[in-house]
């Protein structure tokens, strides 16, 4: 190797060494405690550990069986009782092969995932009981109430392939809502799309009667979870890096136009749910640190923490390495009324989902290797 090359590499190793310490440091200062804070998720019962990894989005299907969840492996799997446990309900790709095969034990192989799938947003169909899918890769996907292999729904916009879709809702109408987190960045380099504050995102409509896909909104910045309000008037999705909920009106006088829902959230939007109350629950993977605020704010140390030879999985949990997760719940109108939170991230940590059924709340994770779930207050 070239002297030069040898110098580059060390003044590399150096700086890289020297970030990584300095992340640690910062990351030491906790995050700001939230108003009406209630440690409770500490309480939930961690379920299934170690049998799948990244159960990110949860659903069940009209007869109340589940729950059902993507995983990391490319699979949707559907739980089955303590006989037959967890059983393979459908998968997304048609090219699977022993490479998808990593669920034993159960790993993180984002660099598989354009050949095994990632199924990440899901929604049954209330008329049909087909199961919707939002898979990061292969685009809007629906499987058959008995499950199977799933078929494409929609792929692409103007004959370019999504990348990055990531979760959906039915207006009951049928319209399909859903995002498109990012139209420069696959799922796999989901941290470096958060990082640089890509704003290639977009928010879309479906309509199974014209097969017509609109774009609502584009310009955003990793836009996410998508859920409907229990009246149909409107629509809420996550602005995840904007640390915002916006609303998009579907009837009404401001039918076509969109608002802020909830501004300034305290860390970083996943999925959502609308409770039979109208309420809306969202997790937050966990709170914002000192670091993070300054990550948001200094271009450079943005681009250079995604420069870095480190594993995106691995400088995500770096950046984030005190996992207070937290889960809110906001009235019809935007009014913040409980907050849940596990302050050290001693069973819940990482939420991307918070699905609340038979007065459980059931709490899935992009990284972690287990569901929790948690039961409300009779109050709730």
């Amino acid at each position: 190797m070239h002297l030069s090359n040898v110098f580059l590499l060390a003044i590399n190793i150096i700086f890289s060494i020297v970030v990584v310490l300095t992340i640690t440091w910062v990351s030491m200062f906790h995050p700001s405690r939230l108003q009406w804070s209630k440690n409770r998720l500490q309480q939930a019962e961690v379920k299934w550990k170690d049998e799948f990894v990244g159960p990110e989005s949860i659903a069940f299907d009209l007869q109340g069986r589940g729950p059902y969840t993507g995983v990391s492996d490319g699979r949707v799997i559907r739980w089955d009782g303590p006989e037959l446990g967890w059983t393979t309900f459908a998968t997304t790709s048609n090219k699977r092969s022993e490479i998808c095969d990593y669920s034993n034990p159960p790993v993180e192989k984002p660099q598989y995932e354009h050949i095994c799938g990632r199924p990440l947003g899901l929604r049954f169909n209330k008329k049909t009981g087909e199961l919707f899918i939002a898979d990061g890769y292969f685009g809007l996907m629906k499987v058959a109430p008995d499950g199977g292999l799933a078929e494409p729904v929609v792929q692409e916009f103007d004959g370019v392939q999504f990348k990055f879709l990531n979760s959906l809702d039915f207006d009951e109408d049928g319209i399909i809502y859903f995002t498109d987190s990012s139209s420069k960045y696959y799922r796999r380099h989901f941290f470096v799309a958060f990082l640089e504050a890509d704003n290639s995102g977009r928010f879309l409509k479906y309509d199974p009667s014209t097969r017509k896909t609109t774009v609502l909104i584009d310009g955003l910045q990793f836009p996410n979870g998508v859920r409907v309000s229990k009246d149909g008037t409107f629509v809420v999705f996550a602005e995840t890096r904007g640390s915002r909920l916006l609303r998009y009106w579907l009837k009404g006088p401001k039918a076509g136009t969109s608002d802020t829902f909830v501004d300034n959230l305290p860390g970083i939007s996943d999925n959502l749910d609308c409770n039979e109350k109208g309420e809306f629950w969202v997790p937050l993977h966990n709170l914002y640190t000192p670091l993070d605020i300054y990550v948001g704010v200094q271009p450079w140390f943005r681009h250079t923490l995604g420069r870095l030879p480190i594993a995106e999985k691995y400088l995500f949990k770096l950046v984030t390495m005190i996992p207070q997760a937290a889960v809110l719940r906001y009235s019809a109108e935007g009014k913040l009324l409980e907050v849940l939170e596990d302050k050290t991230g001693k069973s819940v940590k990482y939420l991307s989902d918070a699905q609340e059924h038979n007065g459980k709340l059931y709490l899935g994770s992009l990284h972690s290797p287990n569901l929790c779930v948690y039961t409300l207050p009779s109050s709730v």
